[in-house]
């Protein structure tokens, strides 16, 4: 059932009518009738909705002290969004589930098709993400209480921060990633979640054993029927699988999406474009006019850091054939082998002139992971829906590349593409940056630099969701990574540290190689991975047609013991040395994991750096940037970055504006055809794009 969030002036009524409804199930379920009918499951939804009564009357006054204020933490009136609003919605979605499953075990428990069993569990789920929910806001009241008003960082407090981690390290993360799932999100992304979180535990299970690429992921995908069935299962198993697993296994996973087979599929249901190039470009220096003086240059080095000269690859995108887009020039820098074949051999395809617009991007992926190629499907879009060539870099991830190579890369692509634009179809009269999360941020760092070095800055910034604070440092929105099966504190850190060179091994890139080509497999490989896949498959279903006892003994212990813990942990009283590394109300404590989480906390002072963390510039390396257009997600752990970078730019007297979308997780535009919802926001991002443009009309 969609549920619609409660308005401020409903907050007594939904709190009233979840009241009732929790006495009229314990009055259902405290008599001897009932515990004729359930059995024990009596005594679990008795004890389940007695907790979620007391949760409910230590929540509703701070629901209410958080309302009376959160607005001084938003961009303007217009654009009301920030951490403590999203935090409450997060809350008040969670209450009208329980409100939901309470008023339906009330109504239905007689029935002789009430599963009781089924219930209990679905109370339980919710009762305990309710219980962490609270602990949130209280973390979030203590941040209010600590930093100034309107300000959502505790970018002083690196004590409450480095608290904030480790509070978070210990707290049970399972209830959110089982029956409780996505309930944040729209409801239609709510199956894909599901996929990716049965994906990434039958990934994790395997990681470590001798398969490979899209073999792996086939084998993972056609083993992991279990935690379809099993929600407590895979709760439990994605908080202890993902906890703690190394920087490769997010590449890894991450990278699936760069595989031939889905960028393939991809490719069929986008849109068709006359060109699609990737190019290699040499590292030689480059002369550019000074933006203050053209009749002035200056010298632009190729990237240096860490291993010295190399090549920049990026790929062409064009929906018409342009003029230069077929010439030798252009097709001399060509990854392909052979070159993609020239509209001049085409006599059907009609060249069209060179546009005034180039639009240049950069692509997410959490410094660490993907390429131009898992982005294709809204780039193509773009590239046709805005007539304009689109020109995606390929920059160096970490850990092997950190900081400031992939900076120094997309500085030099966007220098070289402003000298060499009549190859790439454009006369580059409007050039507008896009990105999307790390990407967003080196749209933001490479204006940056390009004030520095006195080069033209791009007439325009469409950044969506982009970090511009690359520390752990504690926030209202990034309380979320605690529910947020995308992007968890654990995998957040990791890429931040990697970006920073945190524990990094720098490689040079292998000669002749690179990430595409490294993810390419043939068909018989594919073909191999599949059967192997299959097989153990098909042999999962066999093995219990022989004596099942032991198969259905095992579901029936874990369930059993999950029931357990579940009744355990809504029963037990907090033990008098529990670790606890921030102040609750007495009588309170939330629920701690048996797995606790390493999460290092961003202490480098790479971080700090205003090219890395943006936020953190000084005025000075702000001012002239061009007009910078934010889409964030309230959902979303990085929603604050860009409250507060828009705050600080708009309080300098800079261009800026900020565009929050509801209901949706990070990374939407790579979802954009999964849902209306991820649809109308990738649509929010194209119009802004179009209006970059537009301007000199």
């Amino acid at each position: 059932m969609p549920v619609a969030v409660v308005s401020g002036m409903d907050f007594k009524v939904a709190f009233s009518a979840l009241e009732a409804a929790c006495k009229e199930n314990i009055s259902a379920f405290s008599n001897a009738a009932a515990d004729l009918a359930h059995g024990p499951v009596t005594q679990r939804l008795v004890m389940c909705m007695k907790k979620i009564q007391e949760h409910a009357r230590a929540i509703e006054p701070l629901i209410g002290s958080f309302v009376a204020v959160y607005h001084h933490y938003d961009f303007d009136a217009q654009t009301p969004g920030n951490g403590y609003r999203t935090l409450i919605k997060v809350l008040q979605s969670c209450l009208l589930h329980i409100l939901h499953k309470a008023r339906y075990i009330a109504s239905n428990h007689k029935s002789a098709f009430f599963r009781a069993d089924h219930n209990a569990s679905e109370m339980e789920a919710y009762c305990s993400a309710l219980c962490q929910l609270r602990a949130l806001l209280y973390l979030a009241k203590r941040l209010i209480n600590d930093n100034d008003l309107g300000q959502l960082y505790s970018l002083q407090d690196l004590d409450l921060s480095h608290r904030y981690v480790q509070e978070y390290s210990s707290m049970h993360k399972a209830c959110f990633y089982g029956r409780c799932l996505g309930f944040q999100f729209s409801p239609s992304l709510r199956p894909f979640l599901q996929t990716i979180v049965i994906s990434m535990i039958s990934y994790g299970e395997r990681y470590r054993k001798q398969h490979s690429g899209l073999g792996l992921a086939a084998l993972s995908l056609l083993t992991s029927g279990k935690y379809v069935i099993d929600p407590e299962l895979r709760g439990a198993e994605f908080e202890r699988i993902t906890q703690n697993l190394d920087m490769q296994f997010w590449k890894s996973f991450w990278n699936i999406t760069e595989s031939e087979l889905l960028t393939g599929l991809c490719r069929i249901a986008s849109y068709p474009v006359q060109l699609n190039l990737t190019l290699t470009i040499p590292p030689v220096p480059l002369r550019l006019p000074l933006a203050s003086d053209p009749n002035l240059s200056t010298t632009v080095s190729p990237p240096l850091a860490h291993w010295g000269p190399g090549p920049v690859h990026m790929r062409l995108i064009s929906h018409e054939i342009r003029e230069g887009q077929d010439s030798e020039e252009l097709l001399s820098f060509s990854r392909g082998n052979p070159p993609s074949v020239s509209a001049s051999n085409l006599p059907w395809v009609q060249k069209q002139p060179l546009s005034p617009w180039l639009l240049i991007h950069f692509h997410g992926g959490g410094f660490v992971a993907q390429t131009s190629r898992s982005h294709e499907n809204y780039l193509r879009s773009w590239s046709k829906r805005l007539n304009v060539p689109v020109l995606s870099v390929d920059y160096s991830l970490s850990p092997e590349a950190p900081f400031p190579r992939a900076l120094e890369e997309c500085f030099y692509a966007y220098c070289w593409a402003l000298k060499n634009c009549h190859l790439l179809g454009s006369t580059a009269e409007l050039v507008c940056l896009a990105g999307d999360s790390a990407g967003g941020n080196l749209c933001i760092t490479v204006s940056m630099k390009a004030m520095t070095c006195g080069i033209r800055v791009p007439d325009g910034i469409m950044a969506a969701y982009p970090a511009t604070l690359l520390t752990t440092d504690a926030s209202p929105s990034r309380l979320l990574t605690l529910i947020d099966p995308l992007l968890p504190l654990g995998a957040l850190a990791k890429c931040l540290n990697a970006y920073a060179g945190v524990d990094s091994q720098t490689a040079l890139p292998a000669v002749g190689g690179n990430s595409l080509r490294a993810l390419g497999r043939d068909t018989t490989a594919l073909l191999s991975d599949l059967t192997y896949g299959a097989s153990n498959w098909i042999q999962s279903f066999l093995q219990p047609m022989w004596p099942t006892s032991a198969a259905y003994s095992r579901a029936s212990r874990h369930r059993e013991s999950t029931s357990r813990d579940t009744h355990r942990n809504l029963n037990r009283t907090p033990p008098l040395h529990s670790q606890c590394y921030l102040d609750y109300p007495e009588g309170f404590e939330p629920l701690r994991s048996e797995c606790h989480a390493v999460v290092q906390p961003t202490s480098c002072p790479i971080i700090r750096n205003p090219f890395v963390s943006p936020l953190l510039a000084p005025d000075s390396l702000l001012r002239g940037l061009p007009p910078v257009h934010l889409v964030a997600c309230a959902l979303d752990a990085l929603l604050d970055d860009s409250v507060m970078f828009a705050k600080k730019l708009r309080d300098m007297g800079q261009p800026v504006s900020l565009t929050v979308v509801e209901d949706l997780p990070h990374g939407f535009l790579s979802l954009s055809q999964l849902s209306k919802e991820t649809e109308l926001a990738a649509e929010i991002c194209l119009e802004i794009i179009s209006k970059v443009f537009q301007q000199g009309n």
